[in-house]
């Protein structure tokens, strides 16, 4: 095989004109994320500057493709953003790359509606990429034509332009795969992966525990690396990622230098990873120098005038993060004292009073007067639309907020006088009829938001953090 080099990527015109492609399966499980971290991971490796991108409200697989990618990987979501929103965030988000690796989530054509709104098919159209298709294999010989013959023709605007086979069983099954495919398909078998070969991607809830959690992540992307270098065509994979076409230039949101104004603090670590990188990009272009912070080994909140506290496991490290009774003294004298606060999920988790899960109690902040329960099955989960109805430092009253949730846990022990912000109008939230508590200039919700749909949040919470400051130095 070729190598595969930056050299051989054609350079851009006066429009948008980066490879990509999209990696699809005809469902979920089928191999789309371990194959698509390998892939990146193995074109960085050959000297490719790879830009990854997840379909869909996705904060973990993006955690391992950016980690095999060595730049942060973003999302696209037909939900929160428009189509000229994607076309923008995608190719803002791709400045320097050789080539876009898109991948998909659940099957291709599956959307929230019998039209596929929502689908990876779609984010394949609106970004006319061509679709590698994964199929697995497993038991399946002539009957592969009919199936990938389906998706290749059941929407014309969608061109499948090639097939990575996935637990192929011998090489007996990979030579009569491969002469079905050409026979009755005509599109190139772009790799085939052995079903013996394993990758080692611990699980949680529906899908892998996030990289910065892994003991081995570096171990665990190199294997995935191993197995795409050896058994994927990479150089065919390029070309077919060149067939792109170019996209209009989309007008960009001009962000002029900002010099901070404030700072605001990120609690960043094993526990809280859920944060989409242009959410951190905008408060910093609001004006906010991002001071990150680790729940386990800070002891203290250091000199800021604003908190961010994202999602993530804090279940899972509640003992090392109740160990930590100075910080979490230190946040809770903050809000008392009016600091903005904005927590999502995780966040919320954090700055109750304490987490239940598995017969085991762990102490959290004590800033709002809830507890909170870890359940077995999922409490939220899927799109949310909130209606924004009480004052807050961080939505106009009014403003209907896009997001996602996501969560195993409740709140429970809720205290009297809480004040909720959002109405529930899609989702569940707290208790699915609001979400958003709002304690002084502290709020916690379960929802989810990103900034490219909520263009507000960033210049409001580094407003709240100026007022926060000069009120301090005053004092």
């Amino acid at each position: 095989m070729p190598t595969v080099t930056a050299a051989n990527v054609q350079p851009s015109s006066r429009d948008w004109n980066v490879p990509r492609v999209v990696i699809g399966a005809p469902h979920g499980h089928s191999g789309k994320t371990t194959i698509s971290i390998g892939l990146v991971g193995a074109l960085r490796q050959n000297g490719v500057n790879v830009q990854p991108f997840k379909k869909g409200p996705d904060y973990i697989d993006p955690s391992w493709l950016g980690y095999a990618a060595g730049r942060p990987c973003r999302n696209l979501d037909c939900y929160w953003m428009t189509e000229p929103q994607i076309q923008q965030t995608l190719t803002q988000g791709s400045t320097g790359a050789d080539i876009v690796i898109i991948e998909g989530a659940m099957g291709l054509f599956d959307g929230v509606d019998l039209q596929g709104t929502g689908s990876t098919a779609q984010i394949a159209r609106i970004t006319q990429s061509p679709v590698i298709l994964v199929v697995d294999a497993t038991r399946m010989t002539r009957s592969i034509a009919p199936l990938v013959l389906g998706f290749m023709h059941f929407d014309p605007e969608v061109k499948i332009g090639g097939i990575i086979l996935n637990k192929v069983a011998r090489a007996r099954h990979e030579t009569m795969l491969r002469a079905v495919i050409k026979e009755y398909c005509g599109i190139p078998v772009l790799g085939a992966i052995p079903k013996n070969v394993n990758s080692f991607f611990p699980e949680r809830h529906l899908g892998l525990v996030p990289a910065a959690e892994h003991q081995k992540v570096q171990e665990a992307v190199g294997c995935n690396i191993a197995i795409a270098a050896q058994y994927l065509d990479l150089s065919a994979i390029m070309e077919l990622a060149k067939t792109a076409p170019a996209l209009p230039a989309v007008s960009a949101q001009t962000r002029t230098a900002v010099s901070p104004v404030v700072k605001i603090g990120v609690v960043r670590d094993q526990a809280f990873t859920f944060y989409y990188p242009e959410n951190l990009e905008a408060l910093s272009a609001a004006g906010a120098e991002l001071v990150y912070i680790d729940s386990m080994k800070n002891q203290a909140l250091p000199p800021i005038d604003g908190l961010y506290i994202g999602g993530g496991f804090p279940e899972v490290f509640g003992e090392a993060i109740e160990a930590n009774c100075a910080l979490r003294s230190s946040i809770r004298r903050a809000a008392e004292l009016g600091m903005p606060i904005y927590a999502e999920c995780g966040g919320l988790m954090y700055l109750g009073r304490k987490i239940l899960w598995d017969n085991r109690e762990f102490e959290m902040c004590g800033v709002l007067p809830i507890d909170v329960v870890m359940e077995k099955k999922p409490q939220g989960h899927g799109y949310t639309l909130m209606t924004v109805e009480r004052d807050n430092p961080f939505f106009m009253t009014g403003t209907q907020v896009k997001g996602h949730e996501f969560h195993h846990s409740k709140v429970i022990n809720i205290g009297d006088g809480v004040d909720f912000v959002y109405r529930v109008e899609r989702g569940f939230g707290i208790n699915g009829q609001w979400d958003g508590i709002l304690y002084r200039n502290t709020f916690a919700a379960y929802n989810h938001i990103h900034a490219v749909n909520n263009t507000e949040w960033a210049q409001r919470f580094v407003a709240g953090a100026a007022a926060y400051r000069k009120c301090r130095k005053a004092g």
